[in-house]
């Protein structure tokens, strides 16, 4: 199971790749060996506003539906279209191709919450 470095992570297994101001969103590699080939992907809408820990998108695979969680508070300034045709890129490239959103941070201070690499490491031995 990868972990990728220099991406923040959540407890709820969402990553997200800070730039300046934007934030490039997906799922981890455990989520996505959690949740199994994935057949479904529902991004937001670009324009809509979310507070951390809000409801952004939702997977589906023949396992069971997940919610993907705002892992920082933003604006979506886009969404990975592609997934709409190719869900399984989440599978195969979770952490590059797989993206599912852009977000333009809206609240730094919301980034404070989020582990690095070394801290989700340590957080998935304890699942």
């Amino acid at each position: 199971m990868a972990v990728s470095q220099g991406l923040l992570y959540t407890r709820d297994h969402e990553w997200a790749k800070v730039e300046g101001d934007t934030a490039t969103v997906g799922i981890t590699d455990y989520a996505q060996e959690q949740l199994g080939e994935l057949v479904f992907v529902e991004l937001p809408k670009v324009g809509k506003d979310f507070g951390v820990h809000k409801e952004l998108a939702v997977v589906e695979s023949s396992k069971a539906a997940s919610d993907v969680y705002c892992p920082v508070a933003g604006k979506v300034a886009a969404v990975n279209a592609e997934l709409e045709a190719k869900p399984e890129l989440i599978n195969e490239d979770c952490y590059g191709r797989g993206w599912i959103c852009k977000l333009k941070v809206t609240d730094q201070k919301s980034l404070q919450n989020l582990m690095d690499a070394a801290k989700y490491e340590e957080y998935l031995k304890t699942l």
